[in-house]
């Protein structure tokens, strides 16, 4: 077999009828490579479904199943724009997921919300996977469909699933060639794995990109291509700042830093499994597939403008100890293990010789929980709404235009990473009069 390169398209490649005929209009110039395609689900349906999950975890069943019959009519729309025979396992296929939902829906919320998070949400990928594996076959490019949850193994966690390599690796390695000897194109959803008792579990959000490193991974990929609606990897958000410019070459390990620090253009978790192989990753324009995007390898040099991630929903949590004695080793093992319990996800954190501030992601209740399970010992302030700016090759300019309108909680500088806390202060004006 030749080797298999592995392509990733997200929710805004996928949005509607003509950004799928888009995308079949791209892998046509592929046709004659084994490609393993992993797809998001089809632009905001993620969102839509954790409404879903939502409603119906907080006992509103009625409101969550008008919830799905409104994705299960955008899907079918899509559906109808895109065949003018439908294929009946297509329709076949589809109406099962709902199905598959609804039922769900008649029960009993589960004692564990991320449980049931992970069984109604994943539809969204399963649902993108078989329409893109039907479009692409109608137009004269069979495509095999595959159920990740078949290949990608992991434990319990869900909602943030950890992978089993050994057992994902012999999957992949048994299940993928034969397809791809079949039929060139394998078409397979992103953000999706499998416990040991046949459970779905999510990889966590955007984590579509981290499961084609996982295919990539354990197919010894040629290359990995993410196909973005920018041109590359950018200096910052183009949706927040002005000016910004595309890095044509990036080094695993400058990459890893920027994810870690909030670039949404890649997944955190991406980086990990292809470093280990060398495998190259391409960050692409769907909308201009002509453009060579941005390489990332090992040997891309270390010369970089300075970059800019912004993380949004933050919460600032102060913790200090009752009897206002010293924050020691033995306060902070225990405010770990608590971090860990309610799974925070930790982007900073600094201590004094009385008080420990962590600043972390504010997802769910998780903070309220937190708070609560250490609230014996310690006193805790939150402050929300907050943003984490982070500057990797910061420069003075750079800094003072971040700290443009902000208050600043919390700062700190390494060599090459500036981080700072911050929310908005209202502009004073001088009354009339």
């Amino acid at each position: 077999m030749q080797h298999v390169n592995v392509f990733k398209f997200g929710g805004a490649s996928l949005k509607d009828a003509p950004a799928i005929r888009h995308v079949g209009n791209i892998l046509k110039t592929f046709a004659q490579q084994p490609l393993v395609i992993v797809v998001s689900a089809m632009g905001k349906t993620t969102n839509a479904l954790e409404d879903v999950a939502h409603a119906y975890w907080h006992g509103r069943p009625e409101e969550a199943r008008g919830k799905l019959d409104r994705i299960h009519g955008e899907a079918t729309a899509i559906i109808d724009a895109l065949f003018q025979e439908v294929p009946e396992e297509l329709t076949v296929a589809v109406n099962d997921l709902f199905v598959s939902v609804e039922w769900a829906l008649e029960e009993s919320p589960n004692a564990e919300y991320d449980f049931d998070y992970d069984q109604i949400v994943s539809l969204g990928e399963l649902l993108s996977s078989h329409i893109v594996a039907s479009y692409l076959t109608r137009i004269g490019l069979p495509s095999s469909w595959l159920d990740a949850r078949d290949v990608i193994q992991t434990d319990n966690t869900f909602r943030e699933g950890w992978v089993r390599w050994p057992e994902t690796t012999e999957r992949a390695e048994r299940l993928l060639p034969p397809l791809l000897q079949q039929t060139k194109f394998v078409v397979t959803q992103g953000f999706i794995g499998n416990t040991s008792e046949n459970y779905t579990t999510t990889l966590g959000r955007e984590g579509s990109d981290y499961s084609a490193a996982i295919f990539s991974y354990c197919l010894d990929a040629e290359a990995m291509s993410i196909w973005k609606d920018v041109p590359g990897v950018l200096t910052a958000d183009p949706r927040i700042f002005e000016n910004v410019s595309k890095i044509d070459r990036m080094s695993y390990r400058e990459a890893i830093e920027m994810t870690y620090y909030g670039a949404k253009v890649i997944h955190p978790k991406t980086i990990k499994p292809l470093q280990n192989k060398s495998i190259p990753l391409y960050v692409r324009s769907f909308l201009e597939p002509e453009l060579e995007g941005t390489f990332v390898t090992d040997d891309a040099g270390d010369a970089y403008p300075p970059m800019v991630a912004v993380e949004r929903e933050q919460a600032l949590i102060n913790i200090s100890t009752r009897d206002f004695s010293f924050v020691a080793e033995h306060h902070i093992k225990e405010l770990f293990e608590h971090i860990t319990t309610t799974r925070l996800q930790v982007n900073m954190m600094q201590n004094t010789a009385i008080s420990f501030n962590v600043v972390v992601n504010d997802i769910d209740d998780r903070v309220q929980r937190f708070c609560t399970l250490v609230d014996d010992q310690f006193k805790t302030t939150v402050d929300r709404n907050l943003e984490l700016i982070t500057v990797r090759h910061y420069t003075p300019e750079v800094v003072e235009s971040m700290r443009r309108g902000k208050v600043n909680l919390l700062e700190g500088r390494l060599p090459l990473t500036l981080q700072m806390v911050v929310k908005d202060v209202p502009v004073m004006r001088r009354k009339d009069g």
